[in-house]
């Protein structure tokens, strides 16, 4: 396996400084902005880069002042104009076999292999390259940088610089969140709700099942119950559901619990999530969830075990995108690159959470989901392409 640097010297630019859609796609993958680090590095980066533009940008920290969002203004300080939204953490490469160091870009038969190269470090470059460009045209409405921290553990950092968006920007009229859709135009994705139960129930030698409650296996029966309520969507699924799978889904990824195999453990604590369609309320599943646990499992437990006990915590909830009939954000990106069809995504970003806020919000980014979150993550130089091409006309349409 390939030694990672994990770290890349940095050049801090200068007054007025210019670059490519490649060469800011380098500079951004360059910062190891993996969601257990700070994103400070590339947000003071990007701070000091529009500065040298004459743009102000406003962070947002996180309340350890650790990471922080960051939003600038291109153009007039008028409504109507338009947010281009990218995350700047990135998913672990630990384990993974890259053949590249995935905190340095290199290009290789058309494409760009580095860490965050899809998902999503590319979109939000596009567009900061494009800074020049947007500022030699006669913007009549504005442009908003929105980058986030956070967004793959659960869209943490969104919120907080969402809420100063609303209240201390002239209303946008539409939000483009630039996951990697291949620059097609997604006017839907599932909701995620991320959970974590803990089972307390009572030791004892695993032979005198009599005297004690086994915390693992109530949770099993708890998970066990999850799988039972996926299953029943799965039945009642639509067939004409643009989702996949075409119905929300109930898992359970992570099982902890127990000391050694002939005790009956007495704490169980299991991580399970709720990945919702937008017709789905996931609060509804957790009601069930709880009411079995509560008054099917517990009652006779607690003759044995008076302690026995089911405790659900939400651990991050980030709501679905519905789509919005005749959009603002969808009938602007359709117009702008052709297409006649949207689609929808079952995995959860930060556009629902804007949309929650009252925006009209799609996803529409250069690169593709299918190589997100993998070894050796690329972009194909045609995508880093569609995407600036597709920015152009953007701007060029904020100027009639």
């Amino acid at each position: 396996m390939l030694a990672i640097s994990g770290c890349q010297t940095i050049t801090r630019p200068h007054l007025g400084a210019q670059y490519s859609s490649r060469e800011m796609i380098e500079k951004l993958v360059g910062f190891d902005t993996v969601s257990r680090s700070s994103n400070l590095a590339l947000i003071d980066f990007v701070a000091e880069y529009l500065a040298g533009h004459g743009i102000t940008a406003t962070r947002v920290y996180n309340a350890d002042k650790t990471k922080a969002n960051l939003y600038a203004t291109v153009g007039p300080q008028v409504e109507g104009g338009i947010v281009l939204s990218g995350h700047t953490d990135v998913v672990p490469v630990d384990g993974q076999p890259w053949v590249t160091d995935p905190f340095v870009l290199t290009e290789k038969d058309g494409r760009l292999y580095g860490r965050g190269t899809a998902d999503m470090k590319s979109f939000s470059a596009i567009a900061l390259a494009k800074v020049p460009e947007m500022l030699a045209k006669p913007l009549k409405y504005p442009l908003h940088f929105a980058l986030s921290y956070d967004e793959e553990v659960g869209c943490l950092g969104a919120p907080a610089m969402i809420d100063e968006i609303a209240t201390r920007l002239p209303r946008p009229r539409a939000v483009i969140v630039g996951e990697p859709t291949m620059m097609e135009v997604v006017s839907a994705h599932k909701g995620i709700m991320t959970l974590q139960t803990t089972v307390t129930g009572r030791e004892a030698h695993s032979s005198l099942v009599e005297d004690g409650v086994s915390a693992v296996m109530v949770a099993v029966r708890l998970i066990a119950f999850i799988g039972d309520m996926m299953a029943e969507n799965k039945a009642r699924a639509m067939p004409d559901s643009p989702f996949w799978p075409p119905y929300s889904t109930l898992t359970c990824g992570i099982v902890n619990g127990g000391t050694a195999g002939n005790i009956l453990a007495r704490e169980c604590r299991f991580l399970w999530d709720i990945r919702h369609i937008p017709e789905d309320n996931p609060l509804d599943f957790i009601t069930r969830f709880q009411a079995y646990g509560e008054g099917v499992l517990l009652p006779p437990l607690r003759v044995i075990a008076p302690e026995a006990a089911i405790v659900t915590e939400i651990i991050a909830n980030v709501p679905a995108l519905a789509p919005e009939a005749q959009g603002e954000a969808e009938m602007l990106c359709r117009s702008l690159t052709g297409l006649n069809t949207t689609s929808a995504a079952s995995y959860a970003a930060e556009a629902g959470q804007f949309q929650q806020a009252g925006f009209s919000t799609v996803l529409c980014g250069p690169g593709s989901i299918t190589v997100a979150h993998q070894p050796n993550e690329y972009i194909e130089l045609s995508q880093v392409k569609a995407g600036e091409q597709f920015l152009s006309k953007l701007i060029g349409r904020l100027c009639l």
